[in-house]
């Protein structure tokens, strides 16, 4: 009994696996068909695009020639200025008074030494 019961079992797990292989390459199958179409959407729609944008690049080309734009009228130079105002001389500084010296302390005092 033990033998038909392994025998069934092997069978059942091959079955199975046999099952799941077919499932993941349907699967595959239909992933890659998706993947695919998906490409294949992006690349028309990148087409479209572009063709869209060399249309227009090309209007605006004719439209420009066309149709030119007026040269901007050059701009006056600045007339040279009347004679400038002398300058004025700043008042000279005065200088201030020295500072008196401070009596120099002993040096037992500033080394922190008592006298």
């Amino acid at each position: 009994m033990s033998s038909s019961n392994t025998s069934k079992e092997a069978q059942q797990k091959a079955e199975a696996s046999f099952k799941r292989k077919e499932d993941q390459a349907r699967d595959g199958k239909l992933a890659m068909a998706e993947y695919e179409a998906a490409s294949r959407a992006l690349r028309d729609r990148t087409q479209k695009l572009r063709e869209a944008r060399l249309a227009k690049e090309a209007a605006e080309a004719q439209d420009a020639i066309d149709n030119p734009k007026p040269k901007p009228a050059p701009k006056a130079k600045a007339v040279a200025k009347v004679k400038a105002e002398p300058k004025v001389e700043a008042a000279p500084k005065v200088k201030a008074a020295p500072k008196a010296k401070v009596a120099a302390k002993p040096k037992a005092a500033a080394k922190g030494k008592k006298v």
